[in-house]
């Protein structure tokens, strides 16, 4: 199978170039611009929408997208596909449908547009994963898989990932006590070394999913989300550093001792 089978698939081909070229173009546009959402929220980007919706419609596309795709498929009661499924849907589903209802800050705002752009990508991304693994990744469709180990060191990355994701989250939730607002320095975890934990988490989930799935899309899709995330945790480094004159000296960016 060629990496982009025009004649064969061309929705999925297209598709597969949109993705590498929004995150080619996403990494060094975020650095000179913040996305505006969170604490960079700010006006002049259009209609808003109350945040906790926001979260919900721009990322339940992916989950959706991928189950869909994935149960049209002959594959998709082998036993490999299935896990990596149950992956996917791990992040994805807490993403979209318990991570927005646990958020805090009555009130709080995104731009219209930041949700739009996050849908179209998140709905080409589920759907392209999905396929490839499902459609065009035979080596994924036998148990000797299951015994590679590419396939059991990526689910092991993948769940370190995940739960440096949801511990940094955790910690974020629980910095304010009920009524307080405003912003705190987080301490405990992996916050002793980067200021971002929860995205340097998000990252080695995708990368382990990369190397469990051994496919082109996830490979585009663990170096779209370093190509978001990075730029976005070196804006909240700065962001801290001009709020807090305490704020840990030692700590990186994103990736311990490094940036």
């Amino acid at each position: 199978m060629p990496l982009f089978p025009f004649e064969q698939h061309p929705l999925y081909t297209w598709a597969l170039i949109f993705v590498i070229a929004f995150g080619a173009l996403t990494f060094p546009i975020l650095f000179f611009v913040t996305a505006p959402y969170g604490r960079h929220f700010r006006e002049g980007w259009g209609p808003t929408i109350p945040a906790k919706l926001g979260w919900i419609l721009m990322e339940a596309p992916s989950p959706i997208g991928y189950a869909l795709v994935h149960f049209r498929s002959e594959h998709a009661w082998d036993s490999v596909p299935l896990v990596l499924l149950g992956m996917w849907q791990t992040h994805y589903v807490w993403r979209s449908f318990v991570f927005p209802l646990l958020m805090r800050g009555a009130g709080k705002r995104k731009p219209l547009l930041t949700v739009l752009m996050a849908i179209g990508f998140n709905c080409c991304n589920g759907t392209l994963n999905a396929f490839a693994i499902t459609e065009l990744a035979p080596h994924l469709w036998t148990n000797e898989w299951l015994l590679d180990p590419r396939f059991l060191g990526g689910v092991a990355v993948f769940f370190v990932g995940w739960g440096i994701n949801q511990h940094s989250d955790h910690v974020l939730r629980n910095l304010r006590a009920p009524g307080e607002t405003g912003y705190k320095i987080p301490y405990g975890g992996v916050y002793r070394w980067v200021t971002s934990p929860n995205y340097l988490g998000e990252i080695i989930e995708w990368l382990g999913f990369a190397l469990a799935a051994w496919t082109l899309p996830g490979i585009v899709f663990a170096g779209f989300t370093a190509a978001n995330l990075v730029p976005r945790a070196v804006a909240h480094h700065r962001w801290y550093h001009e709020k807090f004159p305490d704020y840990p000296r030692e700590r990186r960016a994103i990736f311990p001792f490094l940036w």
